[in-house]
């Protein structure tokens, strides 16, 4: 067993297509986790991960700030305390408003 706070595993930027975002990668493949790893991103007001699609799923939670799940032709209101799923293939976005936005978000480990 592990715990700990977040802020102990080091903030890295989001690059590729990112704007004023960071990733902290909590828990992987690199903590001995067999299955997903647990990311908690932070995206500066205005910002935005990168858009893009891949062939696995993603599955989030709002901790703090609002801003929106941008799709191929949708966008999503996403607030603190909303939770969001991703399906494989679909292109996505993740962008915060005027705030700023926290999220965690879990995908399976790299095979």
């Amino acid at each position: 067993m592990r715990a700990f706070h977040y802020t102990q595993v080091e903030a890295e930027e989001v690059k590729e297509g990112a704007r004023g975002a960071t990733v902290r990668w909590l828990i992987s493949a690199r903590q001995g986790a067999p299955n997903f790893a647990m990311r908690v991103f932070e995206i500066a007001p205005g910002g935005s991960a990168p858009r893009h699609q891949h062939a696995w799923e993603h599955e989030v939670f709002v901790l703090a700030g609002q801003g929106e799940l941008r799709g191929g032709e949708a966008a999503l209101s996403l607030r603190e305390g909303c939770a969001a799923y991703v399906a494989p293939g679909e292109l996505h976005q993740f962008a915060a408003g005027p705030g700023g936005m926290m999220m965690i978000c879990c995908v399976p480990n790299p095979k």
